[in-house]
């Protein structure tokens, strides 16, 4: 199963990011959570600060682009597979710093990635 870091999550139940923490784990998924505030989601802590993260296969991104500015060098340091950008994330700026790396990026849902089965 893929190791995944949710970038933007939340609480919030409503929240796209919220429903993809418990997707990803229902898929049997590990899932690594990071938001604005901490918490818990799913059973999983919401951490704020930025931690190291070995062997990341995925980034799924729920922030907005301007909002990803401030993690760029967090996101290329982890080194993932892939960088997913959900509806409302796209942003040419980081798919091109994060392709130039040899990170595969891919504008997509998450969870129909996995409803789908092609996560």
């Amino acid at each position: 199963m893929k190791k995944t870091l949710v970038l933007g999550a939340s609480e919030n139940e409503t929240r796209y990011s919220n429903m993809a923490v418990k997707r990803l784990l229902q898929h049997g998924h590990e899932v690594i959570a990071l938001g604005k505030r901490k918490g818990r989601c799913h059973g999983v802590e919401i951490h704020n600060t930025p931690l190291p993260i070995e062997q990341l296969d995925t980034i799924t991104l729920y922030l907005n682009p301007r909002n990803q500015a401030n993690y760029y060098d967090y996101i290329l340091s982890l080194h993932p597979q892939r960088i997913i950008f959900n509806p409302g994330t796209e942003n040419p700026e980081l798919w091109e710093k994060a392709t130039a790396q040899g990170i595969a990026c891919v504008g997509a849902c998450t969870l129909v990635l996995l409803n789908t089965n092609q996560y």
